[in-house]
């Protein structure tokens, strides 16, 4: 049947919105589904920035990466790695031009939202053992009560010696679980705003019931917890005074639906964005351009710290990499480029009122180009030129990269941000791009198996 006229006019003026599914090929699909797979696997092992970095740097290594010797010369070709404080971490391919052409950087985040312990956080109440917490990044507090948690993190012993700490993950392991009211007797609790439903100090996590012996001491739960963690560990209660742990949900990434075409998981929020950006920097092979994946601790909180991109750590590599290259750092970060790797809100049919229908992003839908981020006025952005954002999409378009544009919810709702206004304060150009998921932030997020292969294929692109 022949098109007609308006029929030719909108396929060749009109965006194609079409789900990604009705324009790939299977083959691409399969590869998309094979891809994912062991992107599941990276998420089961890094829970916590400390895990990711570890599961990065063995990566690394196993592609013939080296750690960074500041000012040692490097040449063409050469793959190395700087690992900051075992919570960031950056990934770099020298390329065959003079970097005073300036160098391709990706940036994601490796921290999510969790329940980090406070300083001193054991204590009994009633014949039950807990630990008190503090809430890190932003979450639906009432999310977090009734699930089963894993403990995570690091504990810095009095003699410097350092204990990784990870119980519930393994089968036969004990878990962790905050506490909720029953229904029948919530009424006054459910009489709060949803936002206070439950409140910052009381969660509190469950980690024991059972009294060391009936004596005359009193805390007799407490003194039984510690002695176990003593037995096992050799730590005292001042050592949680030097520890990083971190709870974080038990469950383990899985295929979503019938078809399983969405994953369902912890942390996605931005391991879905910095999975494809490694496996770029590993999959990478004598490019032009030295191209560097940065992936970064601390954006959930606002980037600072030492190991946030607030900190000079990727100023200061590009401006040693300069250097030995006999260039000036800042001339060199000019010239730069980089895409701020980070997800975007997808469409939720069940809540469809927080978005703008017409400017928002929507799982299958392909990789999100979001020219600014922020609140309300665009507080907070950086917001990408038109001139950025016209060669990024040129490329996504020769590399058969299905991509579409996005905005974090109605302009007065609120918003977000990401790491990509540091990024551009040191001078380089730099879009926000990512993957469109939905329920983030809560313990278990979804997202789309194409999506997240249409990322990989774009930062494959963008370093080549």
């Amino acid at each position: 049947m022949e098109k007609s006229e308006a029929k030719l006019i909108k396929e060749k003026l009109f965006i194609d919105k079409k789900n990604a599914y009705l324009r790939l090929d299977e083959s691409v699909v399969n590869k998309a589904y094979d891809f994912c797979e062991d992107y599941k696997d990276f998420l089961n092992k890094s829970k916590t920035e400390r895990e990711a970095v570890k599961y990065a740097v063995a990566a690394a290594e196993k592609n013939g990466f080296k750690e960074y010797e500041f000012g040692k010369k490097y040449s063409a070709g050469d793959k190395v790695y700087v690992n900051n404080r075992g919570k960031a971490v950056m990934l770099a391919v020298i390329g065959s031009e003079d970097i005073a052409n300036g160098v391709r950087v990706i940036a994601a985040h490796i921290d999510s939202p969790r329940l980090d312990m406070k300083q001193n956080p054991l204590y009994e109440d009633t014949g039950f053992a807990y630990f008190k917490t503090c809430y890190y990044g932003g979450i639906k507090k009432y999310q977090w009560t009734a699930v089963p948690l894993a403990l995570h993190g690091v504990i810095i012993k009095s003699d410097g010696t350092s204990i990784e700490i990870n119980i519930g993950e393994d089968e036969g392991d004990p878990c962790f679980v905050v506490n909720d009211l029953l229904p029948h007797l919530a009424v006054e609790q459910m009489k709060r705003s949803l936002s206070d439903g439950i409140k910052g100090e009381e969660i509190n996590i469950l980690i024991g019931s059972r009294p060391f012996k009936s004596d005359d001491e009193s805390e007799l739960v407490k003194i039984n917890i510690l002695k176990m963690l003593n037995d096992k560990y050799g730590i005292t209660e001042y050592d949680f005074i030097t520890a990083e742990l971190e709870a974080v949900p038990l469950n383990k990434a899985r295929d979503i639906g019938f078809d399983r075409s969405l994953i369902g998981s912890y942390g996605q929020d931005d391991r879905v964005c910095a999975y494809p950006a490694l496996q770029a920097a590993l999959a990478c092979k004598n490019p032009a351009k030295t191209i560097i994946t940065v992936l970064t601790d601390k954006e959930e909180i606002g980037s600072d710290g030492n190991t946030g991109l607030k900190a000079a750590y990727l100023e200061n590599f590009i401006t040693d990499l300069a250097k030995s290259g006999g260039r000036e750092g800042y001339n060199v970060i000019a010239a730069s480029k980089c895409l701020s790797a980070d997800v975007n809100v997808g469409f939720d049919p069940c809540f469809p009122d927080v978005v703008d229908h017409k400017n928002c992003a929507y799982l299958n839908n392909g990789v999100v180009l979001t020219k600014y981020t922020g609140s309300r006025g665009k507080g907070g952005t950086s917001d990408a030129s038109a001139e950025f954002i016209g060669e990024i999409s040129r490329m996504l378009n020769s590399a058969d990269v299905i991509w579409q544009t996005g905005e974090l919810g109605k302009v007065d709702l609120g918003g977000g941000g990401t790491v990509s206004m540091f990024v551009a304060r040191l001078g380089m150009d730099v879009l926000d791009i990512g993957v469109p998921v939905l329920s983030m932030h809560s313990p278990f997020e979804t997202t789309s198996k194409l999506d997240i292969y249409m990322m990989y294929k774009a930062f494959c692109e963008f370093y080549k």
